[in-house]
C-alpha cells in the first residue's frame, strides 16, 4: 500500500501545481524554464503513474475486503463509464457542446471514472485509488471553475456535429473498454 499511496502523492501532486499553487508554478518555470519545467513534470508523473499500478497490483494481490457492494453496482458502473468515456471525448473533440457548457470535461470524467469504480470494488486498495482520485477530481474541478470565473473566461458555443461526434467517440470507446481493452490493461474481464 506504500508504493500506492508514494505514487498518488507524487503523480496527483504533480496535476495538482496549478491550482494549489499557480505562483509556484509560475516561479518554477521561470527559474528553470518552460521546457527543463515539462519534462520535469512529465518525469516525475511518469513515476508516481508507475508507482500507482505497481503499487495497486501487489495491494490486489492481498486484497482486504471492506463491505460487499449490493447487486446491480456492476450494471450502474457501466453507465457510469459510458458517461466518463463521452466526457472524456469531450476534452478533445473541439466545438462541442458538452465542453462549452461543463468546460472541464476531462476533470468530470475522472470523477465519473472514480466514483463508478468505488460503488462495485470493496477493497482497501480501491477505495485509496479511487478515492485519492475523487476527491482530487473534485478539488480540482472546483478550482478551475472559480480560476474561470477569476478569469472571466468565455467558452466558444458548441456546434451539433462537434457533439455528436464526441458523443460517438465516447460510446466506442466504451464499448472497446467494455468489450475487450479492460481485460488486456486491467486483467478484469468486464464481459465474461
Amino acid at each position: 500500500m506504500v508504493l500506492l499511496t508514494v505514487g498518488l502523492l507524487v503523480f496527483l501532486g504533480m496535476h495538482s501545481l496549478r491550482f494549489a499553487n499557480d505562483s509556484r508554478r509560475d516561479a518554477l518555470i521561470e527559474r528553470f524554464g518552460m521546457g527543463a519545467f515539462k519534462g520535469l513534470y512529465s518525469v516525475l508523473s511518469g513515476l508516481g503513474l508507475v508507482l500507482i499500478v505497481w503499487g495497486f497490483g501487489i495491494a490486489r494481490e492481498t486484497p482486504l475486503v471492506l463491505w460487499t457492494p449490493p447487486p446491480g453496482m456492476r450494471h450502474l458502473t457501466f453507465l457510469l463509464m459510458l458517461m466518463s468515456m463521452v466526457l472524456l471525448a469531450a476534452a478533445y473533440v473541439p466545438r462541442n457542446a458538452i465542453r462549452a457548457r461543463l468546460h472541464h470535461p476531462m476533470v468530470l470524467s475522472v470523477k465519473v471514472w472514480a466514483l463508478a469504480h468505488l460503488i462495485c470494488n470493496a477493497t482497501l486498495a480501491h477505495l485509496v485509488l479511487f478515492g485519492a482520485f475523487l476527491i482530487w477530481s473534485v478539488v480540482l474541478f472546483r478550482a478551475s471553475r472559480r480560476r474561470d470565473t477569476v478569469l472571466e473566461l468565455q467558452y466558444a458555443a458548441g456546434e451539433t456535429v462537434p457533439t455528436l461526434i464526441t458523443v460517438g467517440v465516447g460510446v466506442l470507446v466504451w464499448l472497446v473498454l467494455l468489450g475487450w481493452l479492460h481485460g488486456i490493461l486491467i486483467g478484469v474481464r468486464l464481459l465474461s
